[in-house]
């Protein structure tokens, strides 16, 4: 008799915003998940961990827009666990703290399904040391509380005792925007000095956060005018003053920067990885995608005598994963390379190869085809074999001054490059919402991509700056009618972050009351 698999929830606290906040036994529970039931404040990026085959529900809760309403999520897990199940319920925060996790928890216990609470950084001391705000000092305050903005609207009477929190050191708000006024005015009532510095973080922990600083009895009126709306938290007490010495979130080189990425989507992690340190915001609109050639007739030849070759030269990364894929599928494996050198046109190409225990022999300083030509300048290449593995369509300067240099050159397809299928219409709306900062292009291929799919007639907004990797690709951008902004020569996505840091390392200070981002 089959036995019947039991299901089994995690409740899980997601974070504040920042995915790098998730806990380890987080993603645990994500990997083992069959569904992943996930909230509006979650971070996307969490998603990735868990399996390709899970089933992923939204369940959000913005403002009054309710996708479902928190009895229909109560129901649907138990629906899901009862079904065989196991479910990741993604909360933003932690799940106990004003989350709602409680009575999740509640209806699963009524049903006697297993369950366990995965605890999360909340926004509630997430967020404020973003800000630069310790919640407690020792020379300001020994007391904070956590206080709900938004009480269960079917209370008779709140329960909130406003003059006892009147006498904490700080105060934190959660979901307080939109009664701020209300806050406010309950706290001074109730004894708290009106000067009492106070704090109002938008999208905290994430390149998106916005900052309003004032006092106790101003902070409402300039959130007003700023129109502040949610998620945000508050901040009441004297450690807000603190952030003038202590921000350092907001400090970052790119923070808030939108920096359009247009690589592949599967390659686009390492740069958006960087970019993210420096605090920028990745906005992935890959142009571009990375497929199979039509056949592998002359790979499958060029692998067929692989002994006849002196040189194995590799000019991208995607060009030895697709190359070692197919030497494999032929039965082949890396002892057949004995005796052939390898030249990688960069680090990134070199790491690939390295990565399968193979020694690269040669990397130009110079990582262009101009820079392998050079290095092999220098070396008695007549009559000697070369293999280029590279894409469908690529420049013929180093198949060509190979050949002058006296090498036998066999050019073999093993991947090719085509349009991403991404719409212009998406693009549209976040330059609309002035969204986007720098684009940057890492190849000619992701330049030419994104001009088929804007149209021919799209104009540059003057806002926007283009960055481009190499000289191959700049030419490829100003080609295209694009003011190269930013250029870094050397081929790697370190480079490319760099050349953005500088640019855009001269920042305004932000005053010590008002708005800053």
């Amino acid at each position: 008799m089959k036995k019947t698999k039991k299901g089994k929830v995690y409740i899980i606290g997601a974070g504040p915003g920042d995915a790098g906040l998730i806990t380890l036994k987080a993603i645990d529970c994500l990997r083992e998940a069959d569904v992943v039931i996930y909230d509006y404040l979650v971070s996307k990026d969490l998603l990735k961990y868990a399996r390709s085959d899970a089933r992923y529900i939204y369940a959000g809760k913005q403002g009054g827009a309710h996708t479902l309403s928190q009895w229909q999520i109560n129901d649907l897990l138990v629906k899901e666990a009862k079904a065989g199940n196991i479910v990741s319920r993604l909360k933003g925060g932690d799940p106990f703290i004003f989350g709602r996790g409680g009575e999740e928890a509640e209806k699963l216990a009524a049903n006697k399904i297993p369950f366990e609470i995965v605890p999360g950084v909340t926004s509630a001391i997430a967020v404020p040391a973003y800000a630069g705000i310790p919640l407690t000092h020792r020379g300001l305050t020994s007391t904070v509380a956590f206080v709900t903005g938004h009480e269960d609207p079917t209370k008779e009477k709140s329960d909130i005792d406003w003059q006892a929190l009147a006498r904490i050191g700080t105060l934190v708000f959660l979901m307080g925007v939109k009664n701020i006024e209300k806050i406010a005015k309950e706290l001074t009532d109730h004894g708290k000095p009106s000067e009492t510095p106070a704090a109002l973080i938008r999208w905290g922990t994430t390149p998106r956060q916005e900052i309003l600083t004032s006092t106790l009895d101003n902070i409402s009126m300039l959130a007003g005018e700023l129109k502040f709306a949610p998620p945000a938290i508050l901040v009441v007490g004297d450690v807000v003053d603190l952030r003038d010495t202590l921000k350092w979130f907001d400090q970052k080189p790119l923070f808030g920067k939108g920096i359009m990425i247009t690589r592949p989507e599967k390659q686009a992690d390492d740069l958006a990885r960087l970019l993210v340190k420096e605090g920028a915001n990745p906005i992935h609109f890959p142009t571009i995608k990375i497929v199979p050639p039509p056949n592998w007739r002359d790979l499958d030849a060029a692998i067929k005598k692989l002994e006849d070759y002196d040189w194995l030269i590799f000019t991208s990364a995607n060009g030895v994963a697709f190359f070692f894929k197919r030497l494999f599928a032929k039965k082949k494996d890396i002892r057949d390379l004995k005796g052939i050198k390898i030249c990688c046109i960069g680090p990134a190409t070199a790491q690939q190869v390295a990565d399968r225990g193979i020694k690269v022999d040669l990397v130009p300083k110079k990582f262009i085809s101009e820079g392998i030509l050079k290095s092999f300048s220098g070396k008695n290449l007549k009559g000697k074999k070369i293999l280029l593995a590279r894409a469908a369509e690529a420049r013929d300067v180093l198949p060509e001054g190979l050949k002058k240099l006296g090498a036998i050159v066999d050019v073999v397809t093993a991947y090719e490059t085509v349009n991403s299928g991404k719409k212009k219409n998406e693009l549209d709306e976040l330059f609309k919402e002035n969204k986007v900062d720098v684009i940057t292009f890492t190849s000619s291929s992701t330049v030419n991509n994104f001009i088929k799919i804007m149209g021919s007639r799209f104009k540059l907004p003057k806002s926007v700056k283009i960055a481009c990797i190499g000289p191959v690709t700049a030419a490829a951008a100003k080609k295209a009618g694009f003011p190269v902004d930013i250029h870094q020569e050397e081929y790697t996505m370190e480079g490319l972050v760099g050349a953005l840091t500088n640019y855009f390392s001269k920042k305004p200070a932000a005053g010590k009351r008002g708005k800053s981002k």
